[in-house]
């Protein structure tokens, strides 16, 4: 189809077994994407399957206390969509934000829910998908077909969350939960909590348990850096208060806060030992006379090779100084029957341990693929800019970035792959794929990311199911926001894809 047939001809596609794009994941980049092919194609029909009973992907996810942004939401809310919100915001605040993106673009008629893809099968004889998918609310097998895939399923195992075996774990007299498992019933009121983890999802928790609980302890193995920032940025409230239009804040706070970053990213190439200083000088302050800073929050990697973990108002440290939650860095030896004992000897008395110890890399919702019959082994596969794979035709996917918001990159993607749907028109094509080009034949291939540049424990333990990068354009990805938002639209779309 082309991008001149009338938004008119469009049709609702929920009973379709056929559709131009299919999506796959109802999350904040499946509905950018929804958003982005209705503005751009509108002729084109197009379907977004999620496995998940409603929208949001992470933010359905994860319902564990306080669960919110760990990004400011200007550049976390869609570049179309001004975020009228708090910088800082929770779960449900961004969930009620995704919904008003679906109402106003009626897109809840193209979203179907509990449809989870197995498989999904190439064939260059028919140029088009063939997409195995189960509907988990009636158990049907179901076969669509489609043009295009678009991979929008996020980048983490929804089920299936990392929690290492501790010995002694099935002694334990309490409870133990997972972040990504959090039990509706799970009254903490009271208790003695121990938040096993020192990233994001700890330094949510434990304030927000902090509140009603005992006492919260955060046991870590090694620290991480955190800064204090705004639930409401200062700025913000200042351009709200003289009636600036909302889309121009918007703007302007979206554009204030990727310089900022910019900046942050700077020192952490250049002046690492500099933004370190700054780093742990804005902690101290805030944290009790006596605390052991160095021992307890000075990472030993560099500023940025993990992610900064956001505190608004900077809650735990708030939570450290009133005495209602410790942090406790040392290694466990063996969980007891009323809590942990560590390598150090100390005991720490729980009723409830939470292990916020992460998630793994999910490939393509671990989805099975095949082209021609034949199986698709990814790991022998480099990227084409990070949003499409060698010999994979007609597949585009989006993986947002480490250090600023994931929606930046969702947005860039989406017009990169629009724009790659207009050439496909103009020119007549119904296929195209990435392919190394001659000059590529004796190019290294690189493990999928690189620990120096960023190196947390998610990334690591996933590298060998992952795909490769080059050492050369357009074979490399994981850059950051600052070079990408001139470098994908102004892309050469001839350069490493051929059509057909």
């Amino acid at each position: 189809m082309t991008t001149t047939e009338s938004p008119e001809r469009r049709t609702p596609t929920t009973d379709r077994q056929h559709v131009d794009v299919l999506v796959v994941g109802a999350g904040i980049a499946g509905i950018g994407a929804a958003y982005h092919l209705q503005q751009r194609h509108p002729g084109r029909s197009f379907a977004i399957v999620d496995a998940l009973d409603t929208r949001g992907g992470t933010w359905r996810t994860h319902r564990y206390p306080g669960v919110r942004s760990d990004s400011d939401l200007f550049t976390f809310g869609y570049g179309f969509k001004p975020w009228r919100g708090p910088s800082i915001a929770t779960g449900d605040e961004i969930l009620a934000y995704l919904d008003e993106v679906i109402d106003e673009n009626g897109l809840a008629e193209h979203i179907r829910y509990r449809h989870r893809v197995t498989a999904a099968s190439w064939s260059s004889a028919d140029r088009r998908w063939t997409v195995e998918v189960n509907r988990e609310d009636t158990g049907e097998q179901l076969r669509l077909t489609t043009d295009f895939l678009w991979m929008c399923q996020g980048y983490y195992d929804h089920d299936r969350p990392y929690r290492p075996e501790w010995a002694g774990m099935d002694e334990f007299q309490g409870r133990i939960v997972h972040p990504q498992q959090w039990p509706e019933d799970l009254d903490h009121t009271g208790k003695r909590v121990v938040v096993i983890g020192s990233g994001a999802t700890a330094a949510t928790l434990v304030p927000a348990i902090a509140e009603t609980a005992k006492h919260v302890t955060m046991l870590q193995r090694s620290p991480t850096f955190f800064i204090a920032r705004p639930k409401v940025a200062e700025l913000a409230a200042t351009l709200r208060a003289l009636d600036i239009p909302d889309e121009w804040t918007h703007e302007i706070m979206r554009r204030a806060s990727v310089v900022q970053g910019e900046e942050v990213m700077r020192m952490a190439k250049e002046t690492p030992d500099v933004l370190r200083e700054f780093l742990i000088d804005s902690m101290r302050p805030l944290l009790p006379e006596d605390f052991d800073i160095d021992k307890h929050f000075n990472p030993t990697y560099r500023p940025w090779q993990q992610r900064l973990a956001a505190l608004p108002e900077g809650d735990l440290f708030t939570a450290l100084r009133e005495g209602t939650a410790s942090v406790v860095t040392d290694t466990i030896e063996t969980f007891t029957p009323t809590g942990i004992r560590l390598s150090s000897g100390d005991e720490l008395e729980a009723d409830i341990i939470v292990t916020a110890t992460g998630f793994d890399l999910s490939l393509f919702g671990n989805v099975a693929f095949t082209v021609d019959d034949e199986p698709v082994d990814f790991t022998q596969q480099v990227t084409y800019r990070g949003l499409m794979i060698t010999g994979v035709p007609n597949m585009a996917y989006v993986f947002g970035y480490f250090r600023a918001s994931w929606t930046l990159r969702a947005d860039l993607v989406s017009e990169f792959v629009c724009r790659l749907l207009d050439r496909m028109d103009e020119r007549g094509h119904e296929v195209v794929v990435p392919q190394l080009r001659p000059e590529d034949a004796d190019m290294p291939l690189l493990p999928w990311s690189d620990p120096e540049n960023f190196n947390p424990g998610y990334v690591m333990r996933s590298q060998h199911r992952m795909y490769k990068r080059g050492d050369r354009e357009p074979w490399t990805h994981h850059k950051e926001y600052i070079e990408e938002r001139a470098l994908l639209p102004a892309a050469d779309l001839d350069d490493g894809l051929v059509y057909r």
